[in-house]
């Protein structure tokens, strides 16, 4: 009688397995190159943040490298003096229409390029894509003459698109609608087939089938493209300084000019204005935080 051996085999070319001293020794490296580079990443932000509760006559007598003279007076005064209520509500109604705006025909798109099949299917999904390639300073004089000639009512505040909101949140749109029709459609692509086959059995319309079936299913992803969408357009400046001419429609970003002296720049002061700017994206970041996680990672166990 003889017995079999139980033991698993090992062939030459599997590479052996490494040892616990090494599995540990290689973590040990990469979490400290990490941390390294994390700390090279926050050192400048850090670095602002503490100089925004800093006295601006104390550092220039000893340096930015010493420690002392913290006070708050710095964010009263650059409230004030760059006029944040104004401009933050100047950010609020470009930035919130835009994202919604870019959110909702971003869906409609790649539900169409996900659930039916049709000739130009690839074709139109890079035609979305192209305007994510162009730099937005080659467009800028076929854009601004464009939007000088569409002419608007009177309840606008405006005669054209030209120094009007309605045409910042339409040039915002068309150039963030592409990268969300990309990542959205392709989420779409995932969802069981299953499901939308007993929908129709059930009698459900294609309009049904969006709105009831698939929107509720990507809200990971909608609530990832909503926080990239609103730190884009809420920063986005570019824009803002060839459609807007009248300075007390600027957004937010541009305050912090109005925190630049003539002859010398307080930095103290500057950089708290910077931290005042970018609370909102934070607070929404840490708001969202879960589902903004779990939309990046989505199909990343798959297959």
């Amino acid at each position: 009688m003889t017995t079999v051996s139980t033991r698993p085999t090992t062939t030459l070319d599997e590479p052996p397995a490494p040892r616990p001293k090494e599995r540990g020794s290689r973590r040990f490296v990469l979490h400290g190159f990490l941390i390294v580079m994390a700390l090279l990443w926050l050192f400048p932000i850090l670095w602002a943040v503490l100089n925004s509760f800093r006295d601006y006559g104390y550092t220039q007598k000893n340096g930015y490298f010493s420690f002392g003279g913290f006070t708050l007076d710095n964010y009263s005064t650059a409230w004030e003096r760059a006029g944040f209520t104004e401009k933050f509500l100047n950010s609020v109604y470009i930035t919130v229409p835009a994202v919604i705006l870019t959110l909702f025909l971003s869906s409609c798109m790649a539900f169409v390029l996900a659930r039916f099949s049709f000739r130009f299917n690839v074709s139109l999904l890079g035609v979305f894509l192209a305007a994510n390639l162009l730099p937005p300073q080659a467009l800028l004089i076929p854009v601004y003459r464009m939007f000088r000639e569409i002419p608007m009512p009177e309840w606008s505040g405006s005669d054209t698109l030209i120094n009007n909101y309605v045409g910042l949140i339409l040039i915002n749109t068309a150039f963030q609608t592409g990268f969300c029709t990309f990542v959205l459609s392709n989420y779409m692509k995932t969802l069981p087939k299953e499901l939308y086959e007993s929908a129709m059995v059930d009698g459900a319309s294609v309009l049904r089938q969006f709105f009831q079936l698939t929107l509720p299913l990507c809200r990971p992803p909608l609530a990832a493209l909503a926080t990239l969408q609103v730190t884009w357009i809420y920063n986005e400046f570019f824009w803002a300084t060839v459609l807007l001419q009248s300075g007390d429609k600027y957004p937010i970003t541009s305050s912090l000019n109005n925190l630049r002296g003539q002859f010398f720049t307080d930095n103290n002061l500057v950089a708290a204005g910077a931290v005042v700017v970018a609370l909102p994206p934070l607070i929404i970041f840490a708001l969202l935080q879960k589902q903004f996680v779990s939309g990046l990672t989505l199909g990343a166990t798959k297959g």
